[in-house]
């Protein structure tokens, strides 16, 4: 293997190191289990509305994932669940977050609001949780909203785990400092070559 290449995949193997910056994570599992349910530890809200905390041992619908919410809880009147971030202007912020069908033999519509942006999904009844997300760069600095809203109010709703918010990785200190030794030490081959 040539220098340049090695110096190339020494680049990648550093950059690879770069980690992204969570600003909010919630897998609900520091939650107490119940219909109706508002008491968050993570300051969530629910509004117009109510959602289910439910999960091991408690109307277990996705066995394995611990602790997760349904999106239409126990009063025929879906709630929409609300967490309220503070954000930087100009940054683009990623929410992920596992979504599932209610297991139940229905098919849920889910709204999920990110500042401004607005993304619609689909879940039948038996898709498994899987991860989907939506992105925001907001316009100044303040507090911003991510929320979820399950159509319908049939007790049925769409599962909801796994949240997660966070900025694009940023390379770490020792990333910069290998990229520009390697990209010096690449100069420093090209100018011998033109000189041979």
């Amino acid at each position: 293997m040539s220098l340049r290449h090695l110096l190339l995949a020494g680049l990648v193997a550093g950059a690879s190191t770069a980690q992204a910056a969570v600003v909010f994570s919630d897998d609900f599992n520091a939650d107490t289990l119940g219909l109706n349910y508002t008491g968050f530890v993570n300051g969530w809200t629910v509004s117009d509305g109510t959602v289910d905390l439910i999960g091991t041992g408690f109307f277990d619908l996705h066995p394995g994932n611990g602790n997760y919410v349904d999106l239409d809880g126990s009063t025929s009147n879906a709630g929409v669940l609300t967490q309220s971030l503070s954000l930087t202007a100009g940054v683009t912020y990623t929410a992920s977050f596992s979504l599932g069908g209610s297991n139940r033999g229905d098919t849920n519509l889910v709204d999920v609001m990110f500042g401004t942006s607005l993304s619609n999904f689909t879940l039948l009844s038996a898709d498994p949780l899987a991860t989907q997300s939506i992105s925001f760069t907001p316009g100044s600095d303040g507090t911003y909203t991510l929320s979820f809203s399950n159509g319908g109010g049939d007790n049925l709703g769409a599962i909801l785990d796994n949240v997660m918010v966070s900025t694009p990785a940023i390379p770490e200190p020792e990333t910069y400092a290998l990229m520009l030794a390697g990209l010096g030490l690449m100069a420093a081959v090209a100018r011998r070559r033109r000189k041979a």
